[in-house]
């Protein structure tokens, strides 16, 4: 089987067709999913859809771009959601930095990202990193909190990884995973090519992050969770080990760190 560790099913783009989505990941052998919200309104569609399906697991939590929206009932409302649904919502996330857009201040992303770790803490659950070109405050940040035990020895995912070996070298060390999506299976993917090639396959998970970073042959289409598959044999390409085995590992390290039964 395949886990696909971060869809957005909570997105609009599949509000007509949803039900078949699911059913056309789990019949391509998906089985299992992991929703991650980024506002309110996404954080209550993926708990309605984990509640729904037992393949669906969840993420809460507010993504940088909505960071200026977040204060202390924010949190309180998280950490209720947290504990009134134990083992349907698994991660905090996603959670981070955005220096691309900037949709919100940069101090104030941090300080939602450091108050969304301490809820992970809290609650003993991993969380799901947002980083795009953020790499060095996303790791002074994270290093910091490992440094105080804030962050267990199973923190997190860094997913749809965009950094190089040495960023993902010291996440490594903190504990973290790394995430890969469809952009490894572009033509021009020759640096993420290189970096898997480094990792440890215990930290590897993949990922669709649809319906966004359609994999080929589906670049500029509406991605799904039935794409992931494309990514594990990309990986399984690039280090010439038989595909199944890619998914077993992937599927086990998604399990392991998500604190899910198989």
């Amino acid at each position: 089987m395949l886990f696909d560790t971060h869809v957005h099913l909570n997105d609009d783009k599949y509000e007509e067709d949803v039900n078949d989505v699911i059913t056309r990941a789990r019949d391509g052998g998906v089985g299992k999913m992991l929703i991650a919200s980024y506002d309110e309104v996404s954080t209550r569609k993926s708990l309605e859809l984990a509640l729904t399906y037992d393949s669906l697991y969840c993420s809460v939590g507010i993504h940088p771009h909505q960071a200026s929206a977040f204060n202390e009932d924010t949190y309180i409302w998280l950490d209720g959601l947290v504990k009134t649904n134990p083992g349907r919502i698994v991660a905090i996330g996603e959670i981070g930095l955005d220096y691309h857009y900037d949709f919100s201040p940069r101090d104030k992303q941090k300080e939602v990202f450091c108050r969304q770790i301490e809820l992970a803490s809290a609650n003993k659950l991993p969380i799901i990193v947002h980083d795009r070109k953020a790499h060095d405050d996303c790791l002074h940040i994270v290093r910091d909190y490992k440094k105080r035990g804030v962050l267990s020895d199973n923190p997190g995912v860094f997913h749809c990884f965009s950094g190089d070996y040495n960023l993902a070298r010291n996440l490594l060390e903190i504990g973290f995973y790394i995430s890969f999506a469809g952009p490894i299976t572009f033509k021009n993917s020759t640096n993420s090519t290189h970096l898997i090639k480094q990792l440890p396959l215990d930290r590897i998970l993949i990922e669709t992050d649809c319906p966004y970073l359609s994999p080929e042959p589906f670049r500029g289409k509406r991605n799904e969770p039935l794409y992931v598959g494309y990514v594990a044999s990309k990986i399984s390409e690039i280090l010439d080990i038989p595909v199944e085995e890619i998914q077993k590992i992937t599927f086990d390290n998604a399990c392991r760190l998500f604190s899910i039964s198989q």
